[in-house]
């Protein structure tokens, strides 16, 4: 079905809708559970992983537009997870989802997505509505699926225009842990799926403010025993347990907000001399604990296929992103360096602390969108563990 951006009338055999908070209607096919949920509208250029992307933490209030059309290829699973419970909102395809060919499928995507209450729409022109977003920006919408065709366009525009937007929205606390756990699930091999740690070199506390998995694998892989801690638990909190060295997670919302608990617990790390690594909304709030400022971008930057530029070594990265705000470049405090650049836009994508161990970067090096070019992350961490631990 081809969509319209106007017309309150559902055309022959519509079962879903997509409305913007401008009023603009776009008509489909029904997809994922019969409901309605609103957010904010954003496209992902991923070629592979929707099931991860869905599933990402960090896309709370999210609803996601696929740019790649042949969604639902290699069904869903079990482990191809980043989080129990999806915290998006729904999906936007432009072909109606793919029937799953591959061996570790072990349910059709459609059927994950009414499992886990999440609707979707086909058939939409996503090229098109990828333009509208990356002109004018990222806006609210509500996505309704109703096998009835029965809508109520002008509640639904009201809707979109009434929900609050993610600026001024703290969403950490609803997609962290409720209490600290450990972890010691390592990187999945073929034939054996996920392994364990079983001689722990470090010990790394992990603050949960939307923690995707794969990042606490990586850690594990390379033999940090993990505790994992909720997103707002006080620096105190945090040191008690004695890490090694303290990574600062990904999640959703705006940083100004999340990092008034935040904030305040990681300036009492940092005042330990022991290493900090933040990835995505990590790197944000350690920012903000450091003097700098965030903003909200227009579009944001979500996709497996982003070029960074490391500034120290001048070598280029193809990386996983996956964020709506950004840390300000224009305005660093003394001693905090930008390392890392975005090809695409020329925003921030990393900085350091000078002369402490002590670094974070807006993208995920966990994704592995294709390439592990941004691996390095985690064993420079590593080092610095290493570098600094006290021998027993």
């Amino acid at each position: 079905m081809t969509d319209t951006a106007s017309g309150m009338t559902p055309p022959p055999g519509a079962t879903a809708v997509l409305v913007l908070a401008d009023g603009s209607v776009f008509w489909g096919r029904g997809i994922g559970a019969a409901t309605a949920k609103v957010g904010e509208v954003c496209f992902n250029t991923s070629l592979t992983g929707y099931q991860e992307i869905m599933t990402d933490p960090s896309y709370a209030g999210e609803i996601i537009t696929f740019t790649f059309p042949h969604i639902g290829n290699v069904g869903a699973n079990l482990e191809d997870i980043e989080s129990t419970t999806p915290a998006a909102r729904g999906c936007i395809l432009r072909a109606d989802i793919t029937e799953p060919s591959n061996f570790r499928a072990i349910s059709h995507l459609d059927g994950w997505l009414k499992a886990h209450d999440l609707p979707g729409i086909a058939g939409i022109d996503t090229r098109k509505l990828t333009r509208r977003i990356r002109d004018g920006g990222a806006p609210n919408g509500v996505i309704v699926h109703a096998p009835d065709g029965a809508f109520d366009i002008p509640a639904l525009v009201k809707q979109a225009q009434e929900w609050p937007g993610l600026e001024g929205m703290d969403l950490a606390k609803e997609v962290t842990c409720l209490q600290t756990y450990e972890w010691s699930e390592t990187a999945w091999t073929l034939g054996q799926g996920y392994g364990q740690l079983t001689d722990p070199k470090f010990h790394v506390v992990a603050v949960d403010y939307g923690a995707k998995r794969n990042i606490l694998r990586c850690l594990a892989d390379l033999g940090c025993r993990v505790t994992v801690v909720p997103a707002t638990s006080t620096g105190e909190d945090i040191l008690r347990h004695q890490p090694d060295g303290v990574f600062l997670s990904n999640g959703p919302g705006d940083p100004a907000e999340t990092g008034k608990y935040a904030v305040p617990a990681i300036k009492q790390i940092l005042a330990q001399d022991i290493p900090i690594f933040g990835i995505c909304l990590g790197h944000q709030l350690l920012a903000l604990a450091l003097g700098a400022e965030t903003k909200k971008m227009d579009r944001g930057h979500r996709g497996g296929n982003h070029p960074v530029k490391d500034l120290q070594t001048g070598k280029v990265e193809i990386t996983s992103q996956n964020h709506g705000f950004v840390v300000r470049d224009d305005n660093l405090p003394d001693g905090v360096e930008q390392t890392h650049v975005s090809l695409f836009d020329g925003t921030l994508e990393g900085i350091r602390l000078k002369g402490r161990p002590v670094f974070s970067v807006q993208y995920h090096p966990e994704a592995s969108p294709g390439p592990q070019d941004s691996h390095y992350l985690f064993l420079r961490f590593v080092n610095m563990l290493e570098e600094r631990k006290v021998p027993a």
